[in-house]
Order: structure tokens, then C-alpha cells, then sequence
């Protein structure tokens, strides 16, 4: 209710008077469940953080109650927020989706077209760097329900096909590159992440791609001829 609020302040008796002191549409949240709620937050995060560590160093074998321990709460906590380690590992995704794409809708404000899609790309890779959680399911882990990120997949594609569109249309990027080229590739980044194989770095691997990605030389040279000749002459 509005601070001297003369309307307000009449229809709120009307209102007890109607219903009494228990208004049903007004919800009142006790400090007892404010509490709760806050450490139900706490213990998902701290199982979601556990569970990346023993994924890290133990693999996806990392059993629930392992992972329940090294989080310092009890297995039925655990079980109340993730049923299966299926569920535990989809969330864990999910929450990387949604980071993908916080950090793309922060870089379309990048007013280079290139380089708003690469820092998409440098920064989604570091923020999985060490997450061998996320690595094994980007490389086809079949303990993920993909179907329960489809939301926040579907988000990220909007943002980040605005940015490749906008780099396509600068002449930046090659023309056939799509927002599935960056699902493979960010599969490809994190396969170099998880198996190091010949002690590889992923930044070199990621520098190569974005090579790869660019427009040829030719192409970038062909556009900004046309758009030199097609602007108007001054006089």
C-alpha cells in the first residue's frame, strides 16, 4: 500500500471487512521461510559447485553421495533438489546456457561486428574452462536431458544469430556461418578442454577456428570495393 495513499488507505479495511484478516490473493512470507528458501538457494549452489569439482577430478562416475559429502549436506538433500545425476547435470548446463547468454547480450553492444561475435565465442570458452560437467555434455554425454534447456538454448540462438547475422552482413564473417557452427565448434573447444590431447591448448585451438571463421581476405576486399563505388562522389 502506497505511503498516504487516502484511496488505498480505504479500501484496505473494506477489503478485511470482506475477507477478514486473511486476504486470499496477499501472500504472507514468514522471516522463518524467507530463511528457508535462502538455504534451499545455498545447498544448490553448493551441490552444483561440488558437483563440478568431482567431475573435474573423478570424472562423470563421481557418485551422488560423494558428491553430497564434499558439499557438506545429506544425500536426501541432494535427491530433494536433483532426482538423478541426470537432472543434476542438465541443471548444470542449463545454468551455462543461461550465462552464454548474458555474455552475448552484453557483446551485441560491441560496435565491431567481428569482434562482438568473437568475444562471444573467447568468453563462452573460459567460462566453461574447468567444467568438466558441461565439456562431457557438450561432447554427447548421454546423462543430459536436453530437452530441459531448450528455453534458455532458444534464447541464447536469438541473441547470438542477430550478432552473426549482423557480422555476415558486414562482410566480417563467411557467409554460411550459423549459430549451429558455433554449437559445433564450442563442441570441438571443449573436446580440446577435456582431453588435452598432446598437452593441446584450447586457446590455440580457439584461435584457429576464428581464423576459420573469418571472411577470406578476397571476399572483404571485394565488398569494400562495392561499397567504394557505390558511394556518392564529393564534389
Amino acid at each position: 500500500m502506497a505511503a498516504n495513499d487516502p484511496e488505498a488507505e480505504f479500501r484496505f479495511p473494506l477489503l478485511i471487512a470482506a475477507y477478514g484478516a486473511k486476504i486470499p490473493f496477499m501472500e504472507v512470507v514468514s522471516t522463518d521461510q524467507r530463511t528457508l528458501r535462502a538455504d534451499a538457494r545455498r545447498n544448490r549452489e553448493r551441490i552444483m559447485s561440488s558437483a563440478r569439482e568431482l567431475f573435474a577430478s573423478d570424472g562423470p562416475a563421481a557418485p551422488m553421495d560423494e558428491i553430497a559429502a564434499h558439499a557438506g549436506v545429506g544425500i536426501g538433500t541432494v535427491y530433494r533438489h536433483f532426482p538423478t545425476k541426470e537432472a543434476l547435470l542438465t541443471e548444470m548446463v542449463r545454468v551455462r546456457f543461461q550465462e552464454f547468454a548474458a555474455i552475448a547480450t552484453l557483446a551485441e553492444d560491441t560496435l565491431d561486428p567481428r569482434d562482438a561475435l568473437e568475444s562471444v565465442m573467447r568468453r563462452s570458452a573460459e567460462t566453461v574452462e574447468g567444467d568438466m560437467g558441461f565439456q562431457l555434455a557438450m561432447m554427447g554425454s548421454n546423462e543430459l536431458e536436453w530437452e530441459g534447456i531448450e528455453e534458455q538454448k532458444a534464447v541464447l540462438a536469438s541473441v547470438l544469430t542477430r550478432i552473426i547475422d549482423r557480422a555476415v552482413s558486414a562482410g566480417v564473417v563467411r557467409e554460411d556461418f550459423t549459430f549451429e557452427d558455433f554449437a559445433m565448434v564450442m563442441c570441438g573447444i571443449t573436446s580440446t578442454m577435456y582431453y588435452k590431447p598432446g598437452c593441446a591448448d584450447w586457446r590455440r585451438h580457439l584461435a584457429i577456428i576464428l581464423d576459420g571463421v573469418r571472411a577470406p581476405v578476397g571476399d572483404v576486399d571485394a565488398r569494400a570495393v562495392a561499397t567504394t563505388a557505390g558511394a556518392p562522389t564529393l564534389r
